[in-house]
């Protein structure tokens, strides 16, 4: 069994992150799923939420994903998200402001979009 997996994590516009990991933890539509090397094969859909990677360096990784797909193979992990950005990049302040507006607006999608990223940044900490 290889000590670390390789792992792509790239939105539809950039290439988020890429490195070796022993564990990346994420959010499916089957439920929470941590791939470490020597995982069995598996594709699935990611559900909005943070996922967080600890590098081989022994630091953690954190980004808030919102959709996509999730593929392992081969000490290989690919996430493949429609939007994703590090916990590091997220601005904390705008994030609360876009949360207090979706609220006030009743508008349930952004209002996810916003509770992820505050939670990436939270675990990011």
């Amino acid at each position: 069994m290889a000590a670390e997996l390789h792992v792509e994590l790239v939105a539809a516009d950039r290439s988020v992150w890429s490195g070796e990991a022993t564990l990346v933890i994420a959010r499916t539509t089957s439920g929470d799923i941590g791939v470490m090397p020597g995982h069995q094969p598996l594709l699935g859909v990611l559900e909005s939420g943070p996922v967080t990677i600890r590098t081989s360096e022994g630091e953690t990784v954190v980004a808030a994903v919102h959709g996509g797909f999730i593929s392992f193979a081969d000490d290989k992990l690919s996430l493949l998200a429609e939007i994703a950005e590090l916990a590091d990049e997220i601005d904390t302040q705008r994030a609360e402001r876009a949360l207090e507006r979706a609220k006030s607006d009743s508008d349930a999608a952004a209002e996810r979009r916003a509770e992820v990223r505050l939670r990436a940044v939270t675990a990011a900490r």
